[in-house]
């Protein structure tokens, strides 16, 4: 028998102008390739229905390579082709990456928020105001776990498993928030498949949105400290202009130089939760908030050059030195729906106010802007604001005492 290859002799083959196919006398079928760049190879031919195929086998090593040749040509002799079963083997893993829920959910993400990736960078299109946060919710709570699973075979066990691991760790808010960003994604992978049935059934959330909402406002006095603090800077600001207009934290906190034409502000629909361009007449107080705020950044209410994304530090400290606590960022948005109701103001103008468009018909058929009302609503809340922190002095004259 013809000694065949070794480990040796196959370090030893030179590379030549031209590709070289060397079969390998030990081995029948079996061939070393060998790259005019020195890269190195194997693979197998031979012969099915009467034609010459051939098998590649990578860059692996001579035992390996010998023992694939003979399972190739095991199967030619049953009537299987080896290479045949290649390609389909590549296709099915290229359709199984294709539809991992990582995959899924960037197609998602690219196709709802025009996601764009250019190398670590990843930027949005103007389609969904939250994408960046969906993104990195799902990067840090979901993907870890689900990312590489095919989507078609995540099985609800397998999200139930999940979901006790977020609420373990992180409380139910965080886990019905995990389940939105899987449904959302499972369901469009739905609407473009003609099988698949997305796992999640009613009763997985862990927390009620009704139980969840909040009644909290501000008091009175609590107002009047945040109005009347002496705290500088673009935080206590902005939680001043949160009370004069209701916007919502991160419109506000978002809010750029470009977006005030005169006395208004425009907010786009980009930024909008309700997808429409808002324009909000601002109070004389409201400007003069806005006017004390430098203008060596695009954003109106800055910190460090750039807009403020994170709150929970700043408001700590702020809190700690007015003397306030228990309350969020989004009730200064409720508090001022509320002052507006104390003002006088029509819930109508109210709502719209907030930014809220009318239900049902009547918002399909009422197309007027509303804004000499709702100058005169926000003029009425910051004179609401202002009687509230700074009340004014009683007309009635202390007594003196007669002299005994």
């Amino acid at each position: 028998m013809p000694r065949g290859f070794t480990d040796f002799a196959i370090k030893n083959l030179k590379p030549g102008p031209v590709r070289r196919e060397i079969p390998d006398p030990g081995a029948r079928g079996l061939y070393a390739i060998v790259e005019p760049s020195g890269h190195k190879s194997f693979a197998v031919r031979f012969r099915f229905a009467g034609k010459p195929r051939k098998l590649s086998l990578g860059n692996v090593s001579l035992s390996i390579a010998r023992k694939l040749a003979a399972h190739a040509l095991r199967e030619v002799t049953e009537g299987r082709d080896p290479a045949l079963a290649k390609r389909q083997a590549k296709v099915e893993q290229r359709t199984v990456a294709a539809t991992t829920f990582r995959s899924v959910a960037e197609r998602y993400m690219t196709i709802k928020a025009g996601m764009r990736r250019n190398g670590d960078q990843v930027t949005f299109g103007e389609k969904t105001r939250t994408a960046a946060r969906r993104l990195r919710d799902l990067e840090r709570a979901v993907l870890p776990t689900l990312g590489d699973r095919p989507i078609v075979e995540i099985r609800r066990s397998e999200i139930a498993k999940l979901l006790d691991d977020i609420d373990e760790g992180s409380g139910p808010v965080a886990a019905d928030q995990a389940l939105g960003l899987i449904r959302c994604v499972m369901n469009w992978y739905a609407t473009r498949a003609d099988n698949f049935v997305p796992p999640i059934v009613r009763g997985m959330a862990r927390t009620s949105t009704k139980e969840r909402a909040r009644s909290r406002i501000l008091t009175d006095d609590e107002i009047r400290r945040i109005w009347n603090s002496e705290q500088a800077g673009a935080f206590p600001a902005l939680l001043r202009f949160l009370l004069l207009t209701g916007a919502r934290r991160a419109e506000a906190a978002g809010m750029t130089w470009q977006e005030l034409d005169g006395g208004n502000w425009i907010l786009p629909a980009s930024r909008n939760k309700t997808k429409l361009e808002l324009t909000r007449p601002l109070s004389a107080a409201a400007l003069a908030v806005i006017e004390s705020q430098r203008r060596d950044c695009p954003f109106v209410f800055s910190k460090g050059g750039k807009a403020i994304t994170t709150f929970s530090r700043d408001k700590i400290a702020f809190d700690t030195a007015v003397g306030i606590s228990n309350y969020r960022l989004h009730d200064l948005r409720r508090t001022a729906r509320s002052l507006l109701s104390r003002a006088g103001i029509a819930a109508d103008i109210g709502e719209r106010c907030l930014g809220h468009a009318l239900p049902g018909i009547r918002g399909t058929y009422d197309r007027h802007d509303y804004l000499p009302q709702m100058t005169r609503a926000y003029d009425a809340l910051a004179a609401l604001i202002e009687r509230i922190a700074n009340p004014p002095k009683g007309n009635v004259t202390a007594l003196k005492k007669k002299p005994a």
